[in-house]
């Protein structure tokens, strides 16, 4: 009985030192990939952001100047969302952000959109979806370039009253059998336009300054 009471206790002995020496190991390999990580995350977001601002557009370090937002009524989720500001030699370039449509015909449609200091659309991306496959994944720069049209709008480009899809008597094009999906991706676009224009002096201030955690 001592034996085995003795067998027991080396045994645990063996798996407690294999169990400190695989945590050991799994801390040091996350010290030293999390900068990696860290890294290539920063540049998988600053290749997406550049596909709408071209990298010589701005001197500064984007995925660093950055503030937190939450505006609802504005930006379609009631979570804080990032706003990345460009600028160059100091002056403010673009903004970036990432709005929701969130009346797609199946669900929630989260954006990617750039937007030119002067109010002009640098452009607009999806980033998430759920819409049907042959219909509304139109929206998809993958599946169709009817995205791509965003580029160089603004609010005086078409008129306010022409941020519709043209069966509602605006100027965007919709999907046959789709026009949910391409009107909700235009409000959301139109009202992220709109946030950016009377917020404008709070999303471009100076990195440190304070912002009100809560837009309306």
């Amino acid at each position: 009985m001592k034996t085995l009471a003795r067998s027991m206790g080396i045994a645990a002995l063996i798996l407690s030192g294999f169990a400190v020496v695989g945590t050991g190991l799994v801390a040091v390999t996350y010290t030293s990939t999390r900068d990696i990580i860290a890294e290539a995350q920063r540049k998988a977001l600053e290749a997406s952001l550049n596909q709408l601002v071209p990298a010589d557009r701005y001197d500064n370090r984007v995925t660093e100047d950055r503030i937190e937002v939450v505006a609802p009524a504005w930006l379609g989720t009631d979570q804080p969302v990032t706003v990345y500001r460009a600028r160059k030699n100091g002056q403010p370039v673009a903004l970036f952000a990432t709005p929701v449509a969130p009346d797609g015909y199946s669900g929630p449609i989260q954006l990617l959109v750039g937007v030119y200091a002067d109010g002009t659309l640098a452009g607009a991306r999806v980033l998430a979806h759920k819409e049907t496959p042959g219909l509304g994944d139109g929206i998809d720069e993958k599946r169709s370039p009817w995205i791509l049209a965003f580029a160089g709008k603004s609010l005086e480009n078409p008129r306010p009253d022409g941020w519709k899809v043209k069966k509602d008597g605006g100027a965007f094009d919709q999907f046959t059998g789709a026009t949910v999906t391409p009107r909700a991706v235009v409000k959301a676009t139109r009202k992220f336009l709109e946030y950016v224009q009377t917020h404008r002096e709070q999303l471009f201030a100076p990195v440190g300054a304070t912002v009100k955690e809560r837009q309306s």
